[in-house]
């Protein structure tokens, strides 16, 4: 009997040259759609001990220990994050853990593209799919939240100054890749204050 082979949304795919920023895709991403109430201790606690960190309880934040992270997404809906090996180990110790707590856990690795861009612009490069102000405060280190992007559903998440992860449907995938692509060549590169230089 054959085993089943994992692909990628973006296998074989690569950024073009003259993009204005780095892009490209993480494809080894472990995924886990954890939910519970946040006001069951009984249910913070379990997952607290199998990730080692309590569950950000703080809306749009997210907290990290190693190489597991943990996004909030609403007040009983997280998802965590690790390599693809490890996640099914991940998942099987919070089954275990949260036995007989009402509670959810389920792998959705699978479900997720995650298209990773870093460098100076990344911000005016994804305010050009989305009407978020993603140049003010708001958007530290750290934050993650849904969001329209390109007119489709979206998660971000602010993983340091300069480096952004996006989050799409595994079918979106191509859409959203040739969407940053085209957005992100060099000839398209916005300023957003001062003065611009015309392009020739």
């Amino acid at each position: 009997m054959s085993e089943l082979a994992y692909q990628s949304p973006l296998a074989g795919v690569a950024a073009p040259q003259g993009l204005s920023i780095s892009l490209r895709e993480i494809p080894d991403r472990g995924m886990i759609d954890l939910r519970g109430l946040g006001s069951d201790t009984a249910f913070m606690a379990a997952a607290k001990d199998v990730l080692g960190f309590a569950l950000p309880t703080a809306p749009r934040s997210s907290a990290a220990w190693g190489d597991v992270r943990v996004l909030w997404l609403s007040v009983d809906q997280w998802l965590v994050l690790s390599t693809r090996s490890k996640a099914q180990e991940l998942l099987a110790r919070l089954r275990e853990a949260l036995r007989g707590i009402h509670s959810l856990a389920v792998d959705v690795s699978d479900m997720r593209a995650v298209i990773r861009l870093e460098g100076e612009g990344c911000r005016e490069i994804l305010m050009k799919g989305t009407s978020l102000d993603l140049i003010s405060g708001e958007y530290a280190p750290g934050t993650c939240r849904r969001m329209r992007f390109a007119e489709i559903a979206a998660l971000l998440h602010v993983v340091e100054e300069t480096v952004f992860d996006v989050y799409v449907f595994r079918s979106y995938a191509h859409y959203a890749w040739e969407f940053l692509c085209a957005t992100a060549r060099e000839p398209a590169k916005v300023k957003l204050f001062g003065e611009q230089q015309a392009p020739v």
